[in-house]
């Protein structure tokens, strides 16, 4: 087995909320295109049934008093706890809130078990990377932090691992966890701090003590595009990988950087999004794949479908199955097409402006300080 794809139909006994925006239905419509695709019949390819993390899996990062809050959470016994992040907004506290931690954290742990014992060169877990929720804190729809889990599952056997993060929102979660550990660098490409949620994300956050230079950010500005994002993406990963030479990658692939995304201002598609992807695969190290945010339905469907498509080789063609034409247009998707046109942004200039000053701090103030 090449590559595994993790996912069980228990996800959908949960729900975070008519009005919330983050929808797990779009964890079903990702493996229901994948299926449309003839995607899990590939060689080499295996869909295994997510098993939920252990409680002593979870405690090896988030605290006792946090994780007994959650089980009072999803049982019904607090209405929230602000202390801890729960309550109304954006960690509500619903039925199941802690087998549903359980649930996708344990699919990301499966990943890393696949991956480091050499079953799987990629493990994907499309219900995973919920990277903001802090050692005893919910934060931005994230309960448990299941990156930071399975960074913590390689680097107990030794190993270095790159964090790469390519959602919207800053990997923050992620980066505090380690901002001081050199044996994992954390790269974040994210819309500026100034300008979305969580705030942070600077390009002066590189770590401190041991960890210094091995924190990565790299803040975009609205509007910037597939074009501006590829010309930095280009100029710090490959550069990154040669410097510190993980001996694994974990990335958070979050889509909300799409441009009718309803909660962010990036103008990305699937063009930028699968140049990434094309780019881990080529790169040929051992990866771990988790999801992220995206709260356009159908735009994570499509990305993660092209993203699955393009780890196990397969070029699928641009027409949608017609059996998935009509599900994804009622979320969000118009037009009968898998991949999204090119698109330029009217701020290209500015954004590009941006980034290069972005690289050429990085270039003289963080590249030195990686060995």
């Amino acid at each position: 087995m090449k590559t595994a794809f993790l996912y069980t139909e228990k996800y959908f006994a949960y729900d975070y909320g008519a009005s919330h925006p983050l929808k797990i239905e779009r964890l079903r419509l990702t493996c229901d295109l994948c299926k449309a695709y003839d995607l899990f019949s590939l060689p080499d390819t295996g869909l295994i049934e997510t098993r939920p993390a252990s409680e002593s899996d979870i405690l090896r990062f988030h605290t006792p008093e946090y994780v007994e809050a959650l089980k009072r959470a999803g049982c019904g016994r607090i209405t929230g706890d602000f202390s801890y992040g729960l309550g109304p907004g954006d960690n509500p506290v619903f039925p199941g809130l802690w087998e549903w931690s359980r649930l996708h954290t344990g699919a990301s742990l499966q990943c890393a078990e696949l991956v480091s014992g050499g079953m799987a060169r990629i493990a994907f877990n499309i219900a995973g990377g919920l990277h903001h929720a802090g050692a005893r804190q919910a934060s931005g729809f994230c309960y448990i932090n299941d990156p930071v889990l399975v960074i913590y599952h390689f680097v107990d056997k030794g190993k270095r691992v790159l964090y790469l993060d390519i959602d919207a929102h800053h990997g923050d979660g992620v980066q505090w966890a380690f901002y001081e550990d050199p044996r994992v660098l954390t790269v974040s490409f994210h819309q500026d701090g100034r300008t979305l949620f969580p705030g942070t994300g600077g390009l002066s956050e590189i770590g401190r003590g041991e960890g210094l230079g091995y924190a990565v950010n790299i803040p975009m500005l609205p509007g910037t595009d597939d074009h501006i994002f590829w010309d930095g993406f280009k100029s710090v990963v490959p550069v990154l990988v040669e410097l510190f030479n993980p001996d694994v990658v974990v990335s958070q692939l979050g889509v909300d950087t799409f441009m009718d995304d309803p909660l962010a201002a990036l103008e990305f598609t699937t063009n930028g999004f699968c140049k990434a992807i094309a780019y881990l695969t080529e790169e040929r190290r051992p990866w771990v794949a988790l999801g992220g945010g995206g709260y356009n339905p159908s735009d994570v469907a499509r990305a993660w479908t092209l993203a699955w498509a393009i780890m196990n080789g397969a070029d699928l063609p641009d027409d949608l199955p017609e059996s998935m034409v009509k599900p994804l247009s009622a979320r969000g998707r118009r037009g009968q097409k898998l991949r999204d046109p090119e698109h330029q942004s009217p701020w290209q200039e500015k954004c590009r402006r941006h980034m290069q000053e972005c690289l050429e701090y990085l270039e003289t103030r963080v590249f030195p300080k990686i060995k």
